[in-house]
């Protein structure tokens, strides 16, 4: 594993060639700064601000507010009497707005544990031909589960919080491909048990390859490192889907073993394993909505 991460960042910090690209919904969700011929920013390193759970580079530009609805059916091997999953149901809804063309907040609500989130993201450096390879930006968010726990009485509102910090390093090689690496920090204020560890790293993977120039596969992986979270059985994180792009929507079918929507949910408490068929059938939907003229 740790050859395939050097690899990554090897790959994902090499040289850009120059090339051109062509968008809609982007030049709203890209940032909205006037760029001359001498900056030669590369855009639309990919469609939407999530790559399918995992934060992206994109955000959306000053003054641009998305909404996004990211549904997750029931697990596909619960057979033919729950329709292979059809008949339950998880639900995230989220809004991002753009305070500046490289600052954004967020906010939304998941049924999983009846969650509440709050995010802010913010672009550090942007990827150049030729003199800038990569593109930087942090991620923070700060998620709330309010589920009621009737065995456990002691739980105070100090304990549920849980922080999430992220690195997000990308890179666009062509008009196809993109690739993004996430190293990862959480905070749990309270875990299962005294053997477990409150602060758990991870490091998430991305790409997308355009097949057309609205559609495109995109997958992701999420590896967290064991001997952090000893007390319950986790997996990691696989995700995979075809994507897309309409004009005013980004739409993402969606296979993964990931129940969660939000960093802590998908990274450190998956239970779901692709080799026994937990697997998930969802979908992610955004709609970018410009505020001011």
């Amino acid at each position: 594993m740790r050859i395939v991460l050097m690899l990554f960042v090897i790959v994902i910090t090499s040289t850009v060639n120059s090339f051109s690209q062509d968008t809609s919904l982007l030049k709203m969700l890209d940032d909205s700064i006037r760029e001359t011929p001498s900056a030669s920013y590369v855009k639309g390193t990919f469609n939407g601000t999530t790559i399918l759970n995992l934060q992206s580079i994109e955000q959306p530009a000053k003054n641009v507010l998305e909404f996004i609805i990211m549904h997750r059916f029931g697990r596909v091997n619960d057979g033919a009497y729950n329709f292979f999953g059809l008949d339950n149901a998880t639900l995230r809804l989220g809004l991002n707005y753009g305070i500046t063309s490289r600052l954004t907040i967020g906010v939304g609500r998941s049924s999983l544990d009846k969650a509440f989130d709050g995010s802010v993201k913010y672009k550090l450096l942007r990827q150049r031909e030729k003199t800038t390879p990569i593109s930087l930006g942090l991620f923070a968010s700060i998620v709330y589960p309010t589920l009621k726990y009737t065995d456990k009485p002691y739980l105070k509102s100090h304990h549920r919080k849980i922080y999430t910090t992220q690195l997000i390093m990308a890179k666009k090689f062509n008009k196809s491909l993109s690739l993004e690496i996430t190293p990862t920090w959480m905070h749990f204020n309270l875990v299962p048990k005294a053997i477990d560890k409150n602060d758990v790293m991870a490091v998430g993977m991305g790409g997308r390859m355009k097949l057309t120039k609205r559609m495109s596969i995109n997958a992701e992986y999420d590896y967290v490192p064991s001997g952090q979270l000893k007390s319950t059985t986790i997996y990691n994180s696989f995700s995979t889907g075809i994507e897309l792009e309409t004009g005013g929507h980004v739409f993402q079918l969606i296979f993964t073993n990931s129940e969660g929507m939000v960093e802590p949910y998908y990274l450190a408490k998956t239970s779901g394993s692709w080799g026994k068929g937990d697997i998930y059938f969802g979908f992610n939907i955004s709609r970018v909505f410009n505020l001011k003229k």
